[in-house]
């Protein structure tokens, strides 16, 4: 073995030479074909230009920079029937995964049914679960 027998793994490949006569194969046009905006030089346009229709990102509503995500957890009544529910944050909520951790608020509203009294601390309540509580005997304080 001779050190100029030794050749890379890959070889590098040469770029095209384009626009250097009808021999080379592309010669005349260059690559770009026959007339037309991409075919001039300079001839490109913006990113997003779509030939004079209006383009998407102008079609499409704007929203603004207010968040659209709700932060606030909704919680039927019947879900507040579980072990230990004397007394009901959103911490306990969370803990016992009632509730994403993410939530923010909590909204109790009135669906199912509850038999237990309980006090709710910190919690949105419905005006119908609000009935349904303070029938118990329950508090809530917000």
């Amino acid at each position: 073995m001779e050190l100029n027998t030794i050749a890379p793994e890959v070889k590098k490949k040469n770029p095209k030479r384009v626009g250097r006569g009808i021999g080379s194969g592309t010669g005349k046009t260059a690559g770009r074909g026959h007339k037309g905006q991409k075919a001039r030089a300079g001839g490109y346009h913006k990113v997003g230009f779509e030939g004079g229709q209006m383009p998407l990102q102008r079609r499409l509503p704007k929203v603004g920079f207010s968040s659209r995500k709700n932060d606030t957890a909704r919680l039927r009544l019947g879900e507040l029937e579980f072990k230990g529910n004397e007394n009901i944050t959103i911490e306990l909520l969370k803990e016992m995964k009632i509730i994403s951790h993410r939530a923010k608020d909590v909204k109790v509203f009135l669906s199912g049914e509850i038999k237990t009294k309980v006090n709710l601390q910190g919690i949105l309540v419905s005006k119908g679960a609000r009935k349904v509580i303070e029938e118990l005997g329950g508090k809530i304080s917000e």
